[in-house]
């Protein structure tokens, strides 16, 4: 079977977009990618469109990527709408990959668009709690609850889980707790690590955060569920994020193109399981560096789900990248900064460059492909070739409810 080869990508800015909307923020997205392609609409083949909360705020269920498509003059073709929680746009980009790969399509579009603020912030920060199991969602809460008590940490109150914050950050708490006690990890390495990202976005357009904060300043931020600050959690915003992908045979036909080659395009489910079992980020990165014949040495650089600093550092030891027990070893070294030896989250992350759900994954690729096409300016990562993109979304039980892996290359 051919290769599969991204031509464009493009991003709004990732922001509190109360002004604008799914649509509009989906219309610039389109249009940068097709700009970055140096395609028009009427090239494309299909589209796999992403978005988790339109339905929810504005009643618009069902057709979203055709109502958001048709408002730009893109239609006729397939339109197939993903929804994957945080994992929707990665996973709309995985379908197109496989479409191509499968001989159907020679050049797809792969979309997200998002919008989640809104006036009743309660609203927002409610609708993540639709990225669980909500018929057991007690049951949920009230297990991870229990597994606080049992590590014995002596810890503030903060308040109930999702009472003024997202539910999530309540979990990636619990999570970060637990690795504490496990592994002696501290408040301190994820503050390293939100600080690195601080710096990594300041010097990011595209970026809903772009001031640098030093470790005693993310340290004496808000304390939102210990140990994880304010500046330790992704914001709520909004935008949107595209890619569009090609065929060997469609790539022949290009002057001009600037290919980056997938070598791996990879997506799972989580399981039920316990915490001491294998990661659903340990499982799937296996199956990635299995389908490129590459390891966790040859990623230059990489993009992981870091809805909290917590994610950061569990999905550093996850891939590969360090020992288990060791991701804030890992920070802490400076190996994940600007000019280490394997930067992590170069435009911010989450954190800092913003996590509107439905287009968060489309703007990681975004980030990794601009790095190994070498067009990252201050923040380029030297000699990148070869990137990596973890996208999480969900959860259920331990672990995510979905996640995708892909790993890219410079063609």
């Amino acid at each position: 079977m051919d290769d599969v080869y991204v031509i464009g990508v493009g991003t709004t800015r990732f922001a509190k977009h109360y002004d604008s909307s799914v649509k509009a923020l989906a219309k610039e997205a389109v249009e940068k990618t097709l700009a970055d392609a140096g395609l028009d609409a009427k090239d494309l083949q299909a589209a796999y469109v992403a978005n988790t909360f339109w339905g929810m705020f504005a009643d618009q269920h069902s057709i979203r990527g055709q109502v958001m498509l048709r408002a730009m003059g893109v239609d006729a073709i397939p339109i197939v709408n993903t929804e994957n929680a945080c994992a929707g746009a990665s996973t709309s980009f995985h379908l197109a990959y496989t479409a191509i790969k499968a001989g159907m399509y020679d050049v797809v579009l792969a979309l997200g668009s998002e919008k989640i603020t809104h006036e009743d912030k309660m609203m927002s920060l409610k609708s993540y709690a639709t990225c669980l199991d909500v018929e057991d969602f007690e049951k949920h809460v009230q297990g991870f609850l229990a597994l606080s008590e049992s590590l014995n940490h002596d810890i503030p109150d903060t308040g109930a889980p999702g009472e003024d914050r997202s539910v999530f950050m309540d979990l990636y708490a619990v999570g970060a707790r637990w690795h504490m006690a496990k592994y002696g990890s501290t408040q301190n390495q994820l503050a390293v690590i939100a600080s690195k990202n601080h710096f990594h976005s300041s010097m990011n357009p595209n970026a809903q955060y772009q001031v640098k904060m030093s470790v005693e300043e993310v340290l004496n931020d808000k304390l939102i569920a210990y140990p994880l600050t304010r500046a330790m959690c992704a914001p709520v915003g909004d935008g949107g994020a595209g890619a569009i992908l090609c065929s060997t045979r469609y790539l022949k036909k290009l002057n001009g193109a600037r290919p980056v080659r997938i070598r791996a395009s990879v997506l799972a489910s989580g399981r039920d399981r316990d915490l001491d079992d294998e990661d659903i980020g340990v499982r799937l990165s296996h199956q990635a560096y299995e389908a490129s014949g590459l390891g966790p040495e040859d990623i230059h650089t990489a993009e992981v789900h870091d809805a909290t600093a917590y994610g950061e550092l569990h999905q550093a030891e996850a891939l590969g990248f360090c020992p288990e027990g060791e991701g804030g070893v890992l920070a802490e070294s400076g190996a994940t900064t600007l000019g280490g030896s394997l930067p992590l989250n170069t435009s911010g992350g989450l954190e800092c460059r913003g996590h509107p759900i439905g287009a968060s994954g489309l703007a990681q690729i975004h980030e990794v492909v601009t790095q190994v096409r070498g067009e990252a300016g201050p923040r380029q990562v030297e000699g990148a070739r070869i990137g990596m993109t973890e996208n999480g979304g969900g959860n259920i039980g331990v672990e995510e409810a979905s996640m995708t892996i892909h790993i890219f290359e410079k063609a």
